[in-house]
């Protein structure tokens, strides 16, 4: 019996996967945040699986390379490499278009300080050439890597002798290959963790967005891989659809059936041949260029290895902060060398360049149990295109059949369109994009028991005066504190949905009323008349974030600056780009800009912008109650406008780059007193 059940099958990896992920699903949902911990375990798979990389890379190129001679490199890189290119376009022409079946997403989000930080620019002339491959590696320079192998790869073709370098480095390119395949094996234990903190720590909603992702790209993997790729193959030669697809058909569902494009390459270079007997194109030259296209080639990125750059689109529309087209050049020209490396290098590098939250690349990890297999499908497919198409370029026998191909191209847009529209109406029937994070902001409470407050909507009584008393003594006579507060001054203080006044700086009053003991109160301040209010004794102390300027400066003190309020502008969604650079905004004609009533920035925004209609304010609810069309923008700060945001979807935030402006925020209190020293 012992003996049977040791005889037993193991579970395939490709099971043991599944199983992982729908525990981790299941675990993630049971457990919630609990599940969050596993976060940590995730990172570690994922660093392990990055460990190889760069080496594997380097060693790939340099002995697939060093065993050509410089015929075949020339020739194979004229022909081939031009079919390899038009793989690519066709490859990053359907990546481009998926956004398209992404539905509208009403979303805001929280202040962060990637708004603020200056998106780095990229130095192509450093990312590409490596003037010290040690710098490369360190940095993970992927491009530069890339070059760098290549460099020595085709200096290895004239060299003699060479054999033992190479199968050394052959050797130890297995070597990397091995430890690849063991952290292979954590691979379930790594699934898991990803998945459970991932869908413990998502919403619902969240999770349903991210089908968007799986089924818009396996619909469009199918479009390439058993549409698009085949019939590039019969507008070029005499072969027809039903010959390509059924010849290798066993071929397609192996590859697809194991999760790897390598294993199935023998049996993909024999069906390769077949089709070249079937359609008279078989030659002993095309026959032997067939056996060198499919080696030669490997290490460069096919459509399955590009594709799941889609993620990063997917990744910008999921966090609400789209990537704009004007970025897709970008995305193309530094994204393609990357793939030449590990998908699992490629995409953090990409999230980061494009200032998305690079923790997404674990939503990536969880999606590839289900995109993998396409990928490899896609691959498989994009080799047989190569080995076919290069080896009648290298024999002279493509035929370009006018015919076919334009018949082919109408019914591949005609597939293309009805798909992005099945998709689009679907999502938009199927998602519930309920917005709910106005309600967020609205329901939150003071992190800590607030004590006993009395707080006023209205002017209360005046304070006794303060006679030979310093403010402080006051206070602690009176064994109260009146705290001056902005009713509109979310999220720092503001009425919360149940009534309460809440903020952080809300917070900070009941936290400074707590450690001196005292009764608090808590009292409404008129922005226009807040420093004269102050220095009457309406109040002993303004804790609403009041910005710092000198003409402030000279009538009240300052505690110590909390924090730098960015300057930003609250443009409708659609306006982001515009306002995103000062020579975009300084290139906009007749601007009607609201800004609080506060003279210094009113000052310096006319100054600014000279060609603008400068319009103050008394209160920001004034500028979202207005006609849209009334204001082109609002001047406020990052920080509290991202919050206004959150009520007012249909806004965004837009910092205006470089030199990001800043404005010192701190509270005031009354000058001429006595020191108030706590």
């Amino acid at each position: 019996m012992a003996t049977q059940a040791g005889q037993k099958k193991r579970l395939s990896l490709a099971t043991q996967v599944v199983i992982a992920l729908a525990l981790g699903l299941v675990a993630g949902i049971f457990f919630g945040e609990l599940a969050a911990p596993l976060k940590g375990v995730g990172k570690a798979f994922i660093l392990l699986l990055q460990m190889t990389v760069l080496p594997y890379i380097i060693l790939s190129l340099i002995t697939g390379l060093g065993h050509l001679n410089y015929q075949e490199v020339k020739s194979l890189g004229l022909k081939v490499g031009s079919l390899l290119l038009l793989s690519w376009g066709l490859a990053f022409a359907a990546m481009l278009v998926m956004p398209l079946a992404y539905p509208a997403l009403e979303t805001a989000s929280f202040f962060s300080t990637s708004l603020v930080k200056m998106p780095e620019s990229v130095n192509f002339l450093e990312l590409f050439i490596p003037a010290n491959p040690f710098h490369a590696l360190a940095n993970n320079l992927v491009p530069a890597v890339v070059l760098f192998s290549v460099a020595v790869g085709v200096a290895l073709i004239g060299l003699e002798p060479k054999d033992n370098l190479l199968d050394n480095l052959t050797t130890l390119n297995r070597a990397m290959a091995r430890v690849t395949q063991f952290v292979s094996q954590l691979t379930p234990i790594g699934v898991f963790a990803i998945v459970a903190s991932a869908a413990g720590t998502m919403s619902l909603e969240e999770l349903g967005r991210l089908q968007v992702y799986l089924l818009t790209y396996v619909a469009m993997a199918l479009v390439l891989g058993l549409w698009v790729l085949p019939a590039l193959i019969t507008s070029l030669t005499s072969l027809t659809y039903t010959q390509v697809i059924g010849t290798t058909r066993d071929v397609l569902i192996t590859a697809f059936a194991t999760g790897s494009a390598l294993i199935v390459l023998p049996l993909l270079i024999e069906r390769s041949k077949e089709l070249l007997r079937q359609s008279q194109l078989s030659t002993p030259e095309t026959e032997a260029t067939v056996e060198v296209i499919v080696p030669a080639f490997t290490s460069f990125p096919k459509i399955g290895t590009l594709f799941p750059m889609s993620f990063v689109l997917f990744a910008g529309w999921f966090g609400g902060s789209a990537v704009s087209m004007t970025q897709y050049p970008t995305l193309i020209t530094v994204g393609l060398p990357s793939f030449f490396g590990s998908v699992n290098t490629a995409i953090p590098f990409l999230l980061d360049l494009l200032r998305i939250p690079v923790d997404l690349f674990q939503l990536y990890l969880a999606t590839t149990v289900v995109t993998q297999r396409f990928g490899v499908l896609l691959t498989t497919i994009n080799n047989l295109v190569l080995t076919l198409l290069g080896a009648c370029a290298v024999g002279g026998m493509l035929t370009m059949r006018w015919g076919r191909l334009l018949r082919n191209a109408v019914i591949t847009v005609g597939i293309v369109v009805l798909t992005i529209g099945a998709l689009r109406a679907f999502f938009t029937l199927a998602l519930h994009n309920a917005y709910d994070k106005d309600q967020i902001i609205a329901s939150l409470q003071l992190m800590r028991s607030a004590g006993e407050a009395t707080v006023y909507t209205s002017a209360p009584p005046p304070l006794p005066p303060l006679e030979e008393q310093s403010r402080l003594e006051r206070i602690q006579a009176r064994k109260t504190i009146r705290v001056g507060y902005f009713r509109d001054g979310l999220p720092f203080s503001y009425i919360n949905a149940a009534g309460d006044l809440v903020g952080f700086d809300i917070e900070m009053a009941h936290t400074l009323a707590r450690d001196l003991n005292v009764a608090l109160e808590l009292v409404p301040i008129e922005p226009g008349k807040a420093v004269e209010q102050l220095n009457s004794g309406y109040c002993d102390i303004i804790m609403s974030g009041m910005a710092i300027t000198p003409h402030r400066a000279q009538r009240i003190a300052f505690s110590q600056p909390i924090y730098d309020a960015t300057v930003a502008f609250i443009v409708k969604d659609h306006r982001r780009d515009d306002f995103n650079s000062r020579n975009a905004v300084k290139s906009l004609k007749s601007l009607r800009i609201a800004i609080p009533n506060i003279p210094y920035y009113i000052a310096i925004v006319e100054q600014y912008l000279p060609q603008a209609d400068v319009i103050p304010l008394q209160s920001i609810k004034a500028f979202f109650e207005q006609n849209s069309d009334t204001f082109d923008a609002l001047v406020y700060s990052a920080e509290a406008g991202s919050a206004w945001t959150l009520l007012h979807p249909a806004y965004s935030v837009a910092i205006p780059q470089p030199d990001v402006l800043a404005a010192p925020i701190a509270y005031g209190m009354a000058r001429g007193m006595r020191r108030w020293s706590i």
